[in-house]
């Protein structure tokens, strides 16, 4: 894993534009800047000691893509790996490598973090107070402008995981573990876990700590959706031994698109059939319909919540060999040997691993001003998903919930470009997005999942019409958003107007 030197480059006064954040987003977003916007200057803030965001935050046993990384990979480099459903290791040198080939690694300054985001309509400018941490710990803070702002942090909190007050926590004998912060010294061989949880991180650890634990046991309050998938595409592979890399990659990365859209709109629109197929998918692994019943067929239909993949069946394998088990019910309380539930049962433990979700959060925690006031984020609306009102010269990168995260990412990226161009062309000092009438709210993401619910009501919000509908469609988003008309929808302040007069750039509905 690449990680920066001890001290950071020297940050310049002034940068054209500034992208938040060196994961898989940012380091995509810095390619398109670099090949659609050659004439500005950009920089990439990263607020952790190395680039890759959440495949280098995330260390816990068997982590991986929920996406075939012909999709979640970039569309301007092909993924090369044997694997479509990848390890986080081989996605982590997959982003150094882009940063690296591209020359995009010597425009990131790691260990600093924007803890403050200034716009002032007078200068048409934003002024981004940042803490830099050097090797020793050390920190400094300091100030730069930029015209305009990127940010690529997504939407969790790195800081902290979604963790539950247990009852009697105090009293376990043994370990207690969140996956978002996995001790690098744990042992788990030959010892009994148990995992709370049935989300996307559980089903990863469930069979890769079976391979040395005693006994694994996955804890769920109520089932989740689960879909296996080959780790490997053969119809990829094909692909790839027949035609050139660039060529096989736009055809794999076609398919599979197709194919998830297709998957997303079966479960949307026939949700019983797509009950049926599932459950029956499970029964065909685990060979025991009674144990699909109770405990992986939920109430929720397909996709209210995120569908969980599972590569190659192996949490159903590693079930049906007897490595591990599924219980549902509800935790009375933590007592010195495990976790005594709702039922009287006691699972025995020397291991509990908290796989309870992530916390949200909205743009690194930061709360942009605007002249001075405090722009409240859950009262602005979104444009194509990448723009907000009352935020001029602001974008944010917002991937897909029901697909690979990089397809709005990269649309989004383009997407920035374009107004960037756009603003060039026509000597534009700022734009905001506008919307020419009342909207009806709705919530940004919707999804029925905890880790939703719980917070985005700090989020900004979609509406209910054309761009500013945060569409959970790739197919339509590809034939629309880079045909948007930016005259329609931003509200523009030229430089000539303020350069001459010194009026104020409009910045808000």
């Amino acid at each position: 894993m690449a990680h920066s030197p001890g001290t950071a480059p020297p940050l310049p006064e002034h940068i054209d534009v500034v992208i938040v954040g060196a994961g898989l987003s940012g380091i995509g977003a810095a390619h398109r800047m670099r090949t659609e916007c050659p004439d500005r200057s950009y920089a990439v803030l990263e607020a952790r000691a190395a680039m890759g965001g959440t495949w280098d935050l995330f260390r816990y046993p068997g982590i991986r893509s929920d996406s075939d990384m012909f999709t979640l990979g970039y569309p301007f480099k092909p993924w090369q790996g044997e694997k479509s459903i990848a390890d986080g290791a081989s996605i982590l040198r997959y982003i150094e490598e882009t940063a690296r080939e591209s020359g995009i690694d010597r425009h990131i300054h790691y260990r600093t973090k924007v803890v403050a985001a200034d716009w002032s309509s007078h200068n048409a400018r934003w002024t981004l107070t940042v803490e830099r941490t050097d090797g020793t710990g050390q920190v400094e803070q300091r100030t730069l402008t930029c015209d305009f702002v990127y940010s690529c942090a997504g939407y969790y909190d790195y800081d902290q995981g979604h963790s539950p007050d247990f009852p009697g926590a105090e009293l376990f004998t043994g370990t207690i573990v969140h996956p978002q912060f996995w001790p690098e010294d744990l042992s788990y061989a030959g010892k009994r876990v148990v995992v709370i949880g049935s989300g996307a991180t559980a089903v990863t650890l469930v069979p890769s700590m079976a391979r040395d634990a005693a006994h694994v046991t996955m804890l769920q309050r109520s089932p989740t959706w689960i879909t296996p998938l080959p780790s490997r595409d053969k119809v990829a592979d094909r692909l790839r031994a027949a035609l050139p890399p660039n060529a096989a990659h736009r055809v794999i990365r076609t398919k599979n698109i197709l194919i998830s859209t297709g998957i997303y709109q079966l479960c949307r629109r026939r949700p019983d059939t797509a009950r049926k197929f599932l459950g029956k998918l499970a029964v065909r692994f685990l060979k025991d319909p009674e144990i699909v019943r109770e405990h992986f067929t939920p109430s929720y239909d397909p996709w209210d919540q995120r569908l969980c993949a599972i590569p190659d069946a192996d949490l159903y394998r590693t079930i049906r060999k007897g490595k591990a088990d599924v219980v549902t019910d509800h935790i009375d309380t933590f007592v010195p040997e495990g976790i005594r539930l709702k039922s009287g049962r006691v699972l025995a433990a020397d291991i509990i691993v908290t796989a309870t979700g992530l916390r949200l959060l909205a743009f690194g925690g930061i709360t942009p001003r605007v002249d001075g006031q405090a722009v409240d984020l859950s009262k602005q609306f979104v444009w194509r998903g990448a723009m907000l009102t009352g935020l001029p010269n602001f974008a944010v990168c917002i991937g897909y919930t029901n697909a690979s995260w990089t397809l709005r990412a990269d649309l989004t990226s383009r997407l920035v470009c374009k107004v960037l161009n756009h603003m060039k062309r026509h000597g534009y000092a700022a734009v905001v997005p506008s919307p020419d009438r009342e909207m009806a709210e709705r919530p940004l993401l919707d999804l029925a999942a905890g880790y939703v619910q719980r917070s985005i009501d700090a989020f900004p919000r979609q509406g209910d019409r054309g761009p500013w509908k945060v569409r959970q469609n790739y197919l339509l988003d590809a034939a629309t958003t880079m045909r948007t008309s930016l005259r329609r929808s931003l509200r523009a302040t030229p430089r000539s107007a303020l350069r001459d007069t010194g009026e104020p750039v409009e910045a808000g509905r």
